[in-house]
């Protein structure tokens, strides 16, 4: 990582701990605005937080035209549907997202269980408030394997995340495990990702949000074309998207075997 007044590149070793420090001077400030997890209390190290203000970056979502856009889009395609993530500060969004029987694709925590179809006109609206839950809605979603995804042609305009921290050129800094990065690349394999037209959103407080602090994206990064936060949206021309697909090689250790689709794809490519 660089800033604005350094010209020297950092070495991988560099930017790995300059990330580090960025992430621990973002989670100081983020405690003071953020909702504690029931399981993991205030380690952003293990979860998204959700934070005070969280609704209104919700509302400028739902009245933006990249959104306005998206609902459109999936209105002419078949199978075609919004992707948002199962993060604590994203849940008044999915709530609202199925208010307006709007229906989504969302993953498990980390992903494990793989990817889940959560239909609105299939649930008792009662049941919307814990169907929107990341613990609740594994209850009324229909699990969608890989093979099922790509049989279906399912092709999805919108990606919204939430991040540990994201500067105002859309790079995002998150718990550091990368799974934002790997959804983009599973949905991308299997072509439900337009690389010109699907917008990828994240959603912050302004406490995450760095200005001023350059970084070069790498291959796998997927740079966010919007940044909303409890107060703005930040528009990023031109943000770059990987197209790289999986690096198998770069995986974590157990990351294969733990992450049901990621192990599925990787059936799936060897059956092409």
């Amino acid at each position: 990582m660089t800033n604005s007044n350094q010209t020297t590149p950092l070495s991988t070793k560099q930017l790995q701990e300059h990330k580090v420090d960025i992430r621990s001077m973002v989670w100081k400030e983020l405690r003071k605005v953020a909702y504690p997890d029931s399981r993991f209390h205030y380690n952003f190290a293990e979860f998204i937080a959700d934070f005070k203000g969280s609704d209104i970056a919700a509302t400028q979502i739902l009245e933006s035209n990249f959104f306005a856009k998206a609902i459109d889009d999936t209105s002419k395609f078949e199978n075609s549907f919004i992707f948002i993530t199962p993060d604590n500060c994203l849940e008044d969004l999915r709530l609202r997202l199925l208010n307006l029987k709007i229906p989504y694709l969302i993953t498990t925590y980390s992903i494990r269980r793989g990817f889940y179809l959560v239909d609105p006109n299939k649930i008792d609206p009662n049941n919307y408030p814990l169907a929107a839950t990341l613990d609740g809605m594994e209850k009324f979603a229909k699990h969608l394997s890989i093979y099922e995804m790509n049989d279906m042609n399912i092709k999805v305009p919108l990606m919204i995340t939430g991040t540990g921290a994201i500067n105002d050129k859309g790079i995002r800094f998150g718990k550091g495990h990368g799974f934002f990065d790997l959804e983009w690349a599973m949905l991308s394999t299997i072509n439900a990702i337009d690389l010109k037209s699907t917008r990828c959103v994240a959603v912050v407080h302004d406490v995450q949000l760095l200005k001023g602090i350059d970084l070069k994206p790498e291959i796998f990064d997927t740079v966010c074309d919007y940044v909303v936060t409890n107060s703005q949206i930040i528009h990023v021309p031109n943000a770059i998207k990987p197209t790289c697909g999986i690096i198998w090689d770069a995986l974590a250790p157990g990351m294969l075997e733990d992450i049901e689709p990621l192990n599925e794809l990787y059936n799936f490519q060897l059956r092409k």
